[in-house]
């Protein structure tokens, strides 16, 4: 099992990082928040989970290891893959999916992607006695939004997650008088604001 990497940041994609580990490139799935909170250039730790399946095995990272559980334990329910899995940690911190599934709030876990109400009270039936173990809180948010940049990541995020370009251009107006607010809005903080809009 690999747990953790860390490396030189060799690219980066909307929902992906290749770290280069002294000239050996690996390439891990992420959040969108995870990819926009590196540079290329920089040193990053990734929190990994592999994923092994009869055609393949997929290596997806995570900036901090609460994010990691809340992946694997999300993956322990009936009819749950690493997609959905990846899509619960974009919209929710650790602590916040906790929240959610023990107070059986069906209609916060409906705003991921893939989950219709019947796959939330799944979710809520099969993990309430689980999610003690998640972190409280998901830790801070490392890269801030800088200029227009944000609305590329967080695009480029969203369509990561399957929607398509119009509803994440749609999103992507929708949250960008906060970021003029807030100028120094972390991506992160921009893409669950984006991923609302859309829930409503």
């Amino acid at each position: 099992m690999i747990s953790q990497l860390t490396g030189t940041v060799a690219a980066i994609g909307g929902t992906w990082v290749v770290v280069d580990l002294s000239g050996f490139g690996v390439k891990a799935l992420c959040t969108p928040s995870t990819a926009g909170s590196v540079a290329v250039g920089s040193t990053v730790t990734l929190y990994t989970s592999l994923v092994v399946r009869e055609d393949s095995l997929t290596l997806y990272g995570f900036a901090e290891p609460g994010e990691r559980d809340c992946f694997e334990l999300v993956q322990g329910a009936t009819g749950i893959g690493p997609k959905i899995a990846q899509a619960v940690v974009s919209v929710f911190t650790p602590g916040e999916f906790r929240a959610a599934v023990a107070g059986s709030n069906v209609a916060a876990i409906t705003r991921v992607p893939g989950i219709g109400p019947k796959g939330a009270q799944r979710l809520v039936l099969e993990l309430k006695d689980k999610v003690a173990i998640l972190a409280g809180s998901g830790g801070p948010d490392v890269l801030a939004a800088t200029g227009g940049d944000w609305r590329e990541q967080v695009r480029a995020g969203l369509e990561g997650l399957g929607y398509s370009s119009r509803d994440a251009e749609s999103a992507c107006d929708q949250v960008a008088p906060l970021a003029a607010e807030k100028p120094d809005s972390p991506v992160a903080v921009l893409l669950r604001a984006a991923l609302r809009s859309l829930a409503r």
